[in-house]
């Protein structure tokens, strides 16, 4: 956790203001408590989906970890709602999409709608930290691809008939 970059970061770190948006109010307060220890100083709460929308609109997060199951509204379907340009006013807001599950379809599925990060439960202090330095230390710029809307793919890979092109090198 104290990487020179982490160092660097650490008052970027400090000013963030993060949303959590889990229906588990013992799941929002271990988020709350990591990120207290990684050094953020405010952090908002939304007990489900709706209210995670509402949140945005009302506090303007610098950063939203959202759980992806939920009643009602899932953290997929928060995530679609959050990347519609035109219709909702903070559609680029970095998200870290949380889930009890590694399921690989859940992570690609995660990245096809436009999350930032993948996070598994049980979360430690050192993955979370890795995710937000990942997000403010190398920050990707938001595109519109073919009904896509959300952070440049790190790595796009266009496949045709004869070969695999490596369009974009990994960051």
């Amino acid at each position: 956790m104290n990487s020179p970059l982490n160092k660097l970061l650490q008052p970027q770190i400090a000013a963030l203001r993060i949303l959590v948006v889990d229906d588990d109010h013992h799941m929002r307060k271990v988020v709350r408590t990591l990120l207290t220890a990684i050094g953020v100083q405010t952090v908002y709460e939304a007990p489900d989906g709706a209210a995670g929308l509402e949140a945005v609109r009302r506090n303007n997060p610098d950063l939203v970890i959202v759980d992806w199951e939920m009643p009602n509204m899932d953290g997929a379907q928060f995530v679609r709602m959050v990347r519609s340009p035109g219709t909702f006013p903070m559609p680029d807001v970095p998200i870290i999409m949380l889930s009890g599950h590694g399921d690989r379809w859940r992570v690609v599925e995660a990245a096809r709608i436009g999350a930032h990060e993948y996070l598994l439960k049980p979360i430690s202090i050192q993955a979370l930290q890795d995710r937000i330095v990942a997000i403010i230390g190398k920050p990707r710029p938001t595109v519109k691809l073919d009904g896509y809307y959300g952070p440049l793919p790190r790595r796009l890979v266009v496949i045709d008939d004869v070969n695999v092109v490596d369009v974009r090198t990994e960051n």
